[in-house]
């Protein structure tokens, strides 16, 4: 049902939503029959970020990065295209989930068309995906002691670690000699430490390859683990927009600092991964995987010869995080709808609800960006509000009670949590459901 629903090897030839007059009154008219607030899946739109994404990778597979999707058709839908190969999962509980084989025929991930009936009662199984890295190391306790105990997930689940810490706290939850080996990848410290002191994010304490060895002898000499890939993410170059608007200097800045931390990245990277391969292939366990990269630095990823995979979600959904990029232009795919609850003078329309705000450091880039009707802006006295979101501009005298107002997450997979499911959204109609993790009951972070 999803495949059919989603189709995604039907990519349109040019990028759906670039022409916001017929964009948006389109999606209004579509869903007129449902109330707000509401989301949607332009199948064409994701169907092209999908396909635009392979492309940008230059023939390296794509592990999809699931905290910026959560929806389970969504990630089962990508996986069956080429150029798509394996989950990033955010949490030890959604990999098992994910992991697991399915408890009934066919998939919960998809709904009946236009009721959005509900699903086929397998909510509790998983997707039955064979191949999943944990991109954080955990200390769920009680997943781990369900991981040790299946040899299936165990062949199927990769945990991602930095510390000896992790090694200790696994062994104290199930011993070695009482579980299946236990794949384990390391995390090198992607970030640039370059005259303005750290720029990336605060992951990995391993920043040497020195230190990415000494930590992969270690895994490799302990019983009950099998060293199996490396990870790197540079942030400060795929999450870092290099043309904010309004902010030229602050453009030439982050270019540079993009440009200086991939040559040295590359350099780094590509002797950290020789010196782990090293420790690796001395006990005949050569490393399966390298995973970098991210959505917004996929062309300069894909092109280092250490690299085996890249990671991306957030680009098959479209946020508005990446309107500040040069080197791409995913389509809106993903969007959500509010309604207009109130009008307490003549130029303002408040919406009920709108407090979706992104994760991140507090700033206007974080609110939801209003997109239709056009010329609508935030009151920045209550910006956007938990349970109301005032707007002000010309299109506010236009707006009338009921009526709603179209609106794009800063990010992607933070949507999800917000919402039980997506309409999915093909041509002119609306065609079905695909619930998010939230409507399968799940809310794992």
């Amino acid at each position: 049902m999803t495949a059919e629903l989603l189709r995604l090897s039907d990519v349109p030839s040019a990028r759906p939503g670039a022409g916001a007059a017929a964009h948006w009154p389109r999606l209004t008219a579509a869903t007129a029959h449902l109330d707000p607030p509401l989301g949607v899946i332009d199948r064409a739109a994701l169907a092209y970020n999908a396909a635009d994404l392979v492309r940008r990778a230059g023939g390296m597979p794509i592990r999809v990065a699931s905290k910026s999707i959560r929806v389970r058709g969504i990630l089962e839908a990508v996986l069956a295209q080429p150029g798509f190969a394996g989950v990033l999962a955010y949490t030890l509980p959604e990999a098992l989930w994910l992991a697991s084989p399915r408890a009934a025929a066919g998939t919960a991930s998809a709904r009946a068309s236009r009721g959005g009936a509900g699903g086929d009662g397998a909510s509790a199984g998983g997707s039955d995906i064979d191949d999943v890295v944990l991109g954080y190391p955990t200390t769920d306790r009680a997943a781990i002691a369900r991981l040790a105990a299946d040899a299936q997930l165990s062949a199927r689940v990769t945990l991602m670690i930095d510390d000896v810490a992790h090694l200790d706290l696994i062994d104290a939850v199930t011993p070695p000699s009482a579980r299946a080996s236990i794949r384990i990848a390391i995390e090198l410290d992607a970030s640039w430490r370059g005259p303005l002191g750290h720029l990336g994010v605060r992951r990995s304490p391993l920043h040497s390859p020195e230190q990415l060895a000494a930590l992969a002898r270690i895994v490799t000499e302990r019983a009950g683990f099998t060293l199996v890939g490396v990870m790197a993410y540079e942030a400060q170059i795929a999450g870092l927009g290099d043309a904010p608007t309004g902010r030229p200097v602050r453009a030439l800045l982050v270019r540079g600092i993009q440009r200086q931390s991939r040559a040295e990245l590359r350099d780094r990277r590509a002797r950290a991964i020789a010196a782990v391969s090293a420790v690796a292939d001395a006990v005949g366990t050569p490393l399966q995987f390298v995973n970098g990269g991210g959505t917004g630095s996929l062309e300069s990823t894909s092109a280092e010869a250490a690299v085996t995979e890249l990671a991306a979600g957030s680009g098959l959904m479209g946020p508005h995080l990446f309107d500040t990029y040069r080197a791409f232009t995913p389509a809106p795919a993903a969007s959500f709808a509010l309604p207009v609850a109130r009008r307490p003078t003549d130029d303002i329309a408040t919406l009920l609800g709108g407090g979706w705000i992104a994760s991140g450091p507090p700033g206007p880039d974080r609110l939801p960006q209003v997109v239709w009707p056009e010329g609508l802006r935030m009151l920045g006295t209550e910006a956007a509000g938990e349970v109301q979101t005032p707007l002000r501009g010309p299109a506010a005298r236009t707006l009338h009670v009921g009526d709603r107002v179209w609106l794009r997450h800063t990010k992607a997979g933070e949507l999800s949590e917000h919402l039980d499911a997506f309409h999915v959204l093909d041509g002119d109609t609306v065609t079905g459901e695909l619930p998010t993790y939230r409507g399968e009951g799940k809310a794992f972070l």
